[in-house]
């Protein structure tokens, strides 16, 4: 028998962090930390994230002011790519993370702010990469 939430907080998990990522998780997991993987899956992406109560763009924005508050910087590196793939620009990944200066603390802020800055920092040196193995080449 399928698991209805498991099976659709797979395909939003994947939609939102990348199929490459999710997999990657279920394929390193172990006896010991699979269960945290379907639990995971199954009660944040089945249970709360494929809710039609608010749109992907507002739950990624929430993700990004909780993941500071908590100060989680590998997981709001991994929303913010997410956020960016539900259709929130960086202006307003930058506007959040203002906005958090003032809820979470600066510390917390400044902390999403480095965070953020080297995501896209990694994301801009990798672009010129992709196009060159894409046979695109560049002016001398």
């Amino acid at each position: 028998m399928k698991d209805k939430l498991f099976e659709a907080g797979l395909k939003v998990r994947k939609q939102v962090l990348s199929a490459e990522y999710v997999d990657r998780q279920f394929r390193n997991a172990d006896d010991f930390t699979l269960p945290m993987q379907m639990l995971a899956t199954k009660s944040a992406w089945g249970m709360v994230w494929a809710r039609p109560g608010l749109p992907r763009r507002i739950r990624s924005m929430l993700n990004i002011a909780f993941l500071v508050a908590l100060g989680k910087a590998d997981e709001l590196e991994l929303h913010i790519a997410g956020a960016l793939r539900n259709g929130v620009t960086r202006n307003e990944i930058r506007e959040i993370l203002l906005q958090s200066a003032i809820y979470c603390g600066y510390p917390a802020a400044l902390g999403g702010f480095r965070t953020a800055r080297e995501y896209f920092d990694k994301q801009r040196s990798r672009k010129p990469a992709a196009k060159r193995a894409k046979g695109v080449r560049r002016k001398a």
